[in-house]
């Protein structure tokens, strides 16, 4: 077996590297994977991990010498691609002076990256507390709205993920709550906007936002104004749906916050962080709300981090109130570092600027003109760099191309979808009936061409089934 990954990787002509391969390496990662490493959210099994030698920039490969373009950004974190070069010098260098450091005490970089993130927060936002990840992060923020109002119950949609945590699994709508039920049972669910599936029978985005807002606020009033402290949404919800909302949802929010008294947490875990084109994603609906939360992006995820930015109002609440709540590596000093090398990348390299081209010039025409093509295609929609194709059986209906929360053969339409996407070395994300298009926001132009022409091939695979 190689001793070192540097020894299964080479530079070609180009100067990209291209993982040699190693059949030896391979099976080695895959004995000790498959015997010691327990993988979330999976019957041990029945899977079978794909061990990945080296990446660069937007493409990844294994030890096969199997070359991926990564259309999922891993778990839509990697907003700067793989080994970006100065978030990688950042950590070398913070880690020759100064590995790590515990939360009580001051640190550079931490506190320049508090800074940051609070000046591109905009007005009213000053102050900001580390976790390690998203799920911590929406854990405090839930801690911090209780302890501010003196409530309990937390509102938040079905269509939704925030966490593996207690808290934030509870207030989580996806099939990823049930067997982690019962949980923090001050919680309760309400339906969001979603124009393409409406639960509010609405012909227009206008009608879905004030029919959605109807419901939010019966809601409010059935659950008991007086006892809930906060609404928990995704700004825009990502794994499940890429569901952006329509014109005036988010602002009704925050009426309805203001006038019930209730704190505003937006989830921008996956969306922040120029995801869609902004610092936050929130900052394109004009709206602000009193708590984020963020994680994935402020970093790429070189080293685990997250955070809650906190509104001027309530982080006066805790001057002279103990917040009680800290964790061991809040605000490490080797994520803060990677986390202020990334500032400095996206203003040097107009990250925020690219991504919003890239999502207006060539994402959004080349999916609305693949959906023309295919049959098996419902919707596209999305913002910047973060789009989802919704897969039916019928368009007439809108059946599903699969059932919700399908698994075995109920799943094999999407499963050879994500399969032909593979072969011809794109690695995609795919949820339910959905295929997410969530690459690297440092990608070249024509990787980004190349990996919309792969899946407008496999959707081939999917047009089989639909009927008639």
């Amino acid at each position: 077996m190689t001793d070192t990954l540097a020894a299964a990787v080479y530079a070609d002509p180009a100067g990209a590297p291209r993982a040699l391969p190693d059949l030896e390496a391979d099976a080695h990662v895959r004995a000790d994977d498959r015997a010691h490493v327990f993988h979330s959210w999976s019957a041990q099994a029945l899977i079978d991990p794909l061990p990945v030698a080296a990446g660069e920039g937007s493409m990844f490969w294994d030890y096969s010498g199997n070359a991926y373009l990564d259309f999922s950004s891993q778990l839509v974190n990697l907003n700067l691609g793989h080994q970006h070069p100065d978030l990688v010098e950042a950590i070398q260098r913070q880690a020759g002076r100064l590995a790590t450091i515990q939360p009580s005490m001051a640190n550079d970089v931490r506190g320049d990256l508090a800074r940051r993130i609070a000046e591109v927060a905009g007005d009213g936002f000053e102050k900001v507390f580390f976790t390690n990840g998203g799920a911590d992060a929406n854990e405090n923020a839930v801690r911090m709205a209780r302890l501010v109002t003196g409530r309990r119950k937390v509102l938040s949609m079905y269509r939704s993920y925030h966490g593996n945590t207690t808290t934030a699994i509870s207030l989580t709508g996806d099939p990823r709550r049930w067997p982690n039920e019962p949980g923090d049972g001050s919680t309760a669910k309400f339906f969001g906007p979603y124009p393409y599936r409406s639960a509010f029978h609405s012909s227009s985005p206008e009608e879905e936002t004030q029919r959605a807002l109807d419901h939010l606020e019966q809601t409010i009033v059935l659950e008991g104004a007086s006892t809930i402290a906060a609404i928990l949404i995704e700004t825009i919800v990502g794994t499940n749906g890429v569901l952006v909302p329509p014109p005036g949802y988010l602002a009704g929010v925050r009426e309805l916050c203001d006038r019930f008294g209730i704190v505003y947490i937006a989830d921008e875990v996956m969306v922040g962080f120029g995801r869609v084109g902004e610092w936050f994603a929130f900052q394109a609906f004009d709206v602000q709300p009193d708590l984020i939360t963020f994680a994935k992006g402020v970093n790429s995820g070189y080293v685990p981090l997250g955070g809650v930015v906190i509104s001027d109002r309530i982080a006066a609440h805790f001057d002279t109130v103990s917040f009680p709540g800290g964790l061991t590596y809040s605000g490490h000093p080797l994520a803060c570092a990677a986390g202020v090398a990334t500032f400095e990348v996206f203003e040097r390299d107009g990250i925020l600027e690219r991504v919003r081209d890239l999502g207006a010039r060539v994402v959004e025409p080349r999916l609305r003109e693949i959906a023309s093509r295919h049959p098996s295609v419902g919707d596209v929609r999305g913002m910047g760099l973060f789009w989802a194709i919704e897969l039916v059986k019928d368009r007439e209906t809108r059946e599903q191309l699969v059932p919700f929360n399908a698994s075995g053969a109920d799943a094999a339409p999407v499963v050879a979808v994500a399969a032909a996407c593979k072969r011809e070395g794109v690695w995609p994300f795919t949820h339910f009936n959905r295929v997410h298009v969530a690459p690297p926001l440092v990608i070249a132009e024509d990787e980004l061409h190349r990996g919309l022409d792969v899946i407008d091939h496999a959707l081939s695979a999917a047009d089989e089934f639909v009927a008639g």
